[in-house]
């Protein structure tokens, strides 16, 4: 068989740069090269695009402080249309044609709906949800009035934006969600710019944290309980894994304790829940994802409070997929190795253009 042309774009202008590269490093390791043709496009913090050989394209590899690439790529441009095509610019007449794409660009400008727009107009099927979708997710207070709207259970939370900055006030903040209470970037992931706050001495530098990552934040209610997560795969047909628990060894499960600190969080796999409620959460977890209309792959993160009440925090479109993630991981002790995993995201974007295409006639 004739291999499939595969992009797998990393890196990318969000402050989640580096996850990303661990990302993407860990999927060239383990795809089958049999199948793929690996086209590596390298995004770098100016959202300059490279082409890079997979086997060569980072600097650090092992270290998720350091890690960075190479300044050894080509400079590429996507050409829109029919064509499907990677220009690139220091040689015009060397093109790669893409057949299929696999955006692992965590955060904004990746997992907003900006790289699925410009795939669908270069008309190449992409891995994940749809532009829609992935923005909705990534807004976390869009997200949370339409799954509260829709039956589901989320934490109590404001939301300001930047022009009122100086009109939040800690004491009626604590008076409405009591402490502690999250103070979160609205379009962020990974817990970046994420505070947790216990006082007043806290409350202005986590405000403060939050704006320089977003001109809108969220604060909400602290959920005591048990923080959970469920990996979702499928378009119609939905595969929900078995459920994950993340037990914080520090505050709360910050960026540190996902991607640098080993010792930062201990991760139970599956979770210890009685069936009924494991069942539960796995009903809840496909009933968000299809709320938000998602397809391809979600991860549903939320809380078991000391009620058993399921209460979600958030949808992660593209979830991780360095050595510490739970997706991917999640699956695997559903049946789902690494390998075939990364298959079925290939085969469900190239499922879902089809079907796109088909209604477009």
């Amino acid at each position: 068989m004739k291999k499939l042309n595969l992009a797998i774009l990393c890196g990318g202008q969000s402050p989640e740069h580096q996850v990303s590269l661990q990302s993407a490093k860990n999927i060239i390791e383990a795809i089958d090269k049999e199948k793929y043709k690996i086209i590596l496009i390298g995004i770098n913090k100016k959202g300059e695009w490279f082409n890079y050989e997979k086997d060569n394209f980072l600097d650090f590899p092992n270290d998720p402080e350091k890690i960075k690439l190479k300044n050894n790529g080509q400079r590429v441009n996507l050409i829109l249309g029919e064509k499907k095509e990677l220009y690139f610019l220091n040689n015009p007449q060397k093109k790669e044609i893409i057949d299929v794409a696999f955006p692992i660009l965590h955060g904004t400008f990746g997992e907003d709906g900006t790289i699925q727009g410009l795939l669908k107009l270069a008309n190449i099927p992409f891995v994940g949800p749809n532009l829609l979708s992935s923005a909705i997710a990534m807004d976390k207070y869009i997200a949370k009035k339409l799954l509260k709207e829709n039956g589901l259970l989320v934490a109590d939370f404001l939301v300001f934006h930047k022009n009122e900055k100086n009109k939040i006030s800690f004491s009626k903040i604590k008076e409405k969600l009591g402490l502690p209470f999250f103070i979160k970037p609205v379009n962020a992931g990974s817990s970046i710019g994420v505070s947790k706050i216990e006082d007043e001495k806290k409350f202005q530098k986590g405000i403060k944290e939050a704006f320089k990552n977003d001109d809108k934040i969220l604060i909400e209610k602290a959920i005591e309980g048990r923080e959970l997560e469920c990996a979702i795969l499928g378009n119609e047909n939905l595969i929900p894994s078995e459920i994950g628990e993340i037990l914080a060894q520090k505050d709360f499960y910050s960026y540190s304790a996902k991607y640098i600190d080993q010792n930062g969080a201990i991760l139970k796999m599956p979770a210890k829940l009685p069936q009924k409620i494991k069942e539960e959460a796995q009903k809840i977890a496909q009933k968000a994802f299809r709320t938000l209309n998602c397809s391809g792959m979600a991860r549903v993160d939320f809380f078991l409070d000391k009620n058993n009440k399921i209460i979600i925090n958030e949808i992660n479109t593209i979830p991780g997929f360095t050595k510490n993630s739970m997706y991917p991981k999640l699956l695997e002790l559903s049946g789902i190795k690494y390998k075939n995993l990364l298959d079925k995201l290939i085969n469900l974007a190239i499922e879902k253009k089809i079907k796109n295409n088909n209604l477009a006639k």
